[in-house]
């Protein structure tokens, strides 16, 4: 009778008793990380394709017509950076352009001039201004390291980028155009579009749309829905060869053309124009709510 019992209770016991764990897997080689960003095939963006990881990607991009293969690294002191700072900002409402109102103290034009200067690949910086603001930024020259220049903006934003290719290097092997009043872009971020750039020839920093975006007609009904996973919204920098940009201005000029953004000057060309994605973070200041949010964002840094 106890030996039954206690067959029965040692049967109890293993019926409930848990099942060993598993055995730890042994520890992934290491990886090397990259960069994490969408991409982009035959001119459009597809979701299961956002987060592929695309250095290991470049490769298989279209026919990129510098013979370019994969990922390029840029050389130290070999980007020309043109920093447009000539807009009026009217919308902001104030009694100066936004770009020089103060930002956490500093003037918003002298947050992305700082960014910039403190990058490697960067070999001078051309600032196209209005003259009589020329000294917000001769101020800031004594801790440059790099050459500064000067230059007067156009009637649009196009003739602007146009006088400031003409003051760049030379020798410079890419031209990195950017809006002052986006005083919170990264240096990260700019690595990585200056890097696409070297590769493709043209790269712009964007983000993917978040918003649904309806096509309108005239009288203001809705024609269709655009598809937001093809489309982007573009900031800046936007970086080009320089000689790309130049036969894209002389194209622009011969047929009296309007440009809103930069890279559409080469796009002109039927050149391949390469989308960095971006952060969201890197706004343009416009308004006193933009301001607000950049106080924000910087504070949160």
């Amino acid at each position: 009778m106890e030996l039954r019992l206690c067959l029965h209770l040692q049967l109890h016991l293993h019926s409930h008793a848990r099942p060993p764990s598993a055995p730890t897997p042994p520890p992934c080689p290491a990886a090397v990380l990259l960069p994490v960003r969408r991409l982009r095939i035959g001119g459009s963006c597809g979701v299961a394709r956002r987060r592929s990881t695309r250095r290991s990607q470049s490769a298989i991009c279209a026919a990129e017509p510098d013979g370019a293969q994969g990922w390029e690294a840029v050389k130290e002191r070999s980007v020309s950076v043109v920093l447009l700072s000539g807009g009026q900002g009217k919308r902001m409402g104030a009694n100066m352009p936004k770009q020089y109102l103060p930002l956490l103290g500093v003037p918003i034009a002298l947050h992305s001039l700082r960014t910039f200067c403190g990058m490697k690949e960067v070999k001078e910086v051309v600032v196209v201004c209005d003259p009589s603001y020329k000294n917000v930024f001769e101020g800031f020259v004594e801790n440059l390291q790099i050459p500064m220049k000067f230059t007067t903006p156009g009637k649009e934003r196009q003739d602007s980028v146009f006088n400031g290719l003409q003051e760049i290097d030379g020798d410079s092997e890419l031209v990195c155009v950017h809006d002052s009043a986006r005083p919170l872009v990264s240096s990260e971020d700019v690595k990585k579009v200056l890097e696409d750039a070297a590769v493709h020839g043209a790269a712009v920093l964007g983000v993917p749309v978040k918003a649904t975006i309806k096509e309108a007609n005239s009288d203001s009904f809705v024609v269709k829905t655009l598809d937001r996973k093809t489309l982007w919204e573009m900031q800046t920098p936007q970086v080009m060869k320089p000689n790309l940009l130049k036969d894209g201005f002389e194209l622009v000029k011969r047929d009296g053309l309007e440009v809103t953004d930069d890279v559409s000057i080469v796009e002109y060309l039927k050149h391949p124009v390469y989308i960095t994605e971006g952060s969201y973070t890197n706004i343009k200041v416009t308004t006193p709510d933009d301001m607000l949010l950049a106080e924000r964002l910087m504070n949160d840094k």
